[in-house]
C-alpha cells in the first residue's frame, strides 16, 4: 500500500481537496484510490475463499468471460490503480464513479466473479468510461490501452461488451455519488480512518469560480 493511504486528514485537508484536488497537477495519489484497491482486493481475497469450497462460485457466465485475461499480471491492484491515476490525471470523482459501475456490473451479471483474472481489465475499462462520464476532456481509447497493457482492439472491444452487459445504465446522479462516497469511508473507517475526495458535488462551482476570476485579471489588465 502506499504510504498517503495511512496517513490522517485534517478537516482543513479534507476541505482543500474536495475544492481544488482535481485541478492540482502536482497532487499526490488521492486516497480514494488506497480505499478502492483495499475494498476490491477484500473482495478478490473473499472471492478466493469460496472457490476453494465451491466450484459453482467461478464465474460461470460466458458472457463475462472477455474480461478474464490468459496471464495473471504482476501488478497488485493498488500499483495498477496508482499506473492508471499517474498516467491520465483523473479526479477522484472518476474512482467513485467507476467504483458505482462495478458494483452495478456485478449486480447485472451475477455470474460473474471478480478474480485476479479479471480485475484488472475490469478496472481500466470502467474507469475509462467513468472519466468519460465524469471529465470534460479525456485521452483516447489508445492511450487507456497502453497504459493499461492492452491493445486498443482489446479495450475497445472491452468497453463494448461492457456497455451492453450493464444495459448502458451509467447515469450516476449525486445522491447516489453521495452513497457511494459513505459506503467506502464505512468500509475503510475501521481500519484507517479514509476520507473521500467527493469532487463532483463542487466541480461546477470550481469552473464557476475560475471563470470568474478569469474575467476579473481580464478586467484588471484592461484597467492598468
Amino acid at each position: 500500500m502506499a504510504t498517503s493511504s495511512s496517513l490522517a486528514i485534517s478537516p482543513r485537508k479534507l476541505r482543500s481537496d474536495l475544492y481544488s484536488y482535481s485541478y492540482q497537477n502536482d497532487s499526490n495519489t488521492p486516497l480514494v484510490i488506497s480505499v478502492l484497491a483495499s475494498l476490491i482486493e477484500r473482495t478478490l481475497a473473499r472471492n478466493e475463499r469460496i472457490a476453494k469450497n465451491c466450484t459453482w462460485s467461478l464465474s460461470k457466465d460466458m458472457k463475462t468471460r472477455v474480461f478474464d485475461c490468459l496471464e495473471t499480471p504482476d501488478l497488485t491492484i493498488q500499483s495498477y490503480l496508482e499506473r492508471i491515476f499517474r498516467y491520465t490525471r483523473a479526479g477522484p470523482s472518476v474512482y467513485v464513479v467507476a467504483y458505482v459501475y462495478i458494483d452495478r456490473f456485478c449486480q447485472a451479471n451475477p455470474g460473474f466473479r471478480i478474480s485476479a483474472r479479471n480485475v484488472h481489465r475490469l478496472l481500466i475499462t470502467t474507469i475509462m468510461v467513468a472519466s468519460k462520464y465524469v471529465e470534460d476532456m479525456n485521452y483516447r481509447n489508445s492511450y487507456f490501452a497502453r497504459v493499461g497493457g492492452l491493445t486498443t482492439t482489446e479495450l475497445n472491444n472491452l468497453e463494448l461488451e461492457f456497455l451492453f452487459l450493464m444495459g448502458f445504465k451509467l447515469h450516476v446522479n449525486v445522491s447516489v455519488f453521495e452513497s457511494y462516497c459513505c459506503h467506502l469511508e464505512r468500509e475503510v473507517s475501521i481500519g484507517g480512518g479514509y476520507h473521500i475526495e467527493k469532487t463532483l458535488r463542487c466541480a461546477e462551482e470550481i469552473k464557476s469560480r475560475q471563470n470568474e476570476d478569469r474575467r476579473y485579471n481580464q478586467i484588471a489588465r484592461i484597467m492598468l
